[in-house]
């Protein structure tokens, strides 16, 4: 499985300290509840404090830390049964997303689902989980730009960013990233069909799978940094 330091350097050099700190949150690299003080992760990240406070301060927008006056910054915890609410919102806004886009996608937009189909195809075969989660997560928002549905998206980021550090650990269950492409593929099928009930009843269908997924995480009594590490 790749590390937080394999990913950081595959990525391009424009990526952000935002983006770089929101990897690290997600692997588990910050752990739940960890302080985050500026002067360290100034020094990790070879950059400036003023860098590292503003980029805090995003994340904390986004619901992955949490800041106090006077006080250095920690990774929000969110627990499995947060996650899960997260997730039953999604699947009212994605589903509505997804008709919306079955009604008005173009031969365009066919062909970018089917490029995105492709590609986590691919993905699914390698077992490469990291650009499966990519692909997931292009596919949601192909579809809500689609749906041209902006306050849904808007509203979507927001949640995505607090509960995607349980996806990678969700892909890792027996059989789950294999049928996280199915559903996607389904959903994607039905947008290309052009069938607002199916696309959006297999969007919910989705969710409620991770749902499922979570619980089983649950169940499994994971240890701290992984169980509270999504929303694919």
């Amino acid at each position: 499985m790749q590390t937080t330091h394999d990913i950081e350097e595959g990525l391009p050099e424009t990526v952000s300290l935002l983006d770089k700190l929101r990897i690290a949150i997600y692997h588990g690299e910050f752990a739940p509840s960890q302080r985050l003080v500026e002067s360290e992760l100034a020094q990790k990240y070879e950059t400036s404090r003023g860098a590292v406070r503003e980029a805090l301060a995003l994340l904390q927008n986004e619901g992955l830390v949490t800041r106090q006056r006077n006080r250095s910054a920690w990774v929000r915890p969110v627990t499995i049964e947060e996650a899960i609410e997260i997730l039953e919102v999604r699947a009212v806004v994605e589903g509505m997303c997804a008709a919306k886009a079955a009604a008005k996608a173009t031969k365009a937009d066919h062909h970018d689902l089917l490029k995105m189909a492709e590609e986590m195809s691919e993905a699914v075969k390698r077992g490469d989980v990291l650009n499966d989660s990519k692909v997931s997560d292009q596919v949601h928002a192909k579809i809500r730009e689609i749906a041209g549905q902006q306050t849904a998206s808007g509203i979507i980021e927001r949640l995505r960013y607090q509960g995607v550090r349980y996806q990678f650990h969700v892909s890792l269950l027996p059989g789950r990233l294999a049928q996280g492409a199915r559903e996607h593929l389904d959903i994607i099928d039905a947008v290309i069909a052009g069938d607002p009930a199916v696309a959006e009843q297999l969007t919910r269908d989705h969710f409620a799978a991770v749902i499922d997924a979570l619980r089983q995480l649950e169940q499994a009594d994971l240890p701290p940094i992984m169980a509270a590490a999504l929303a694919r």
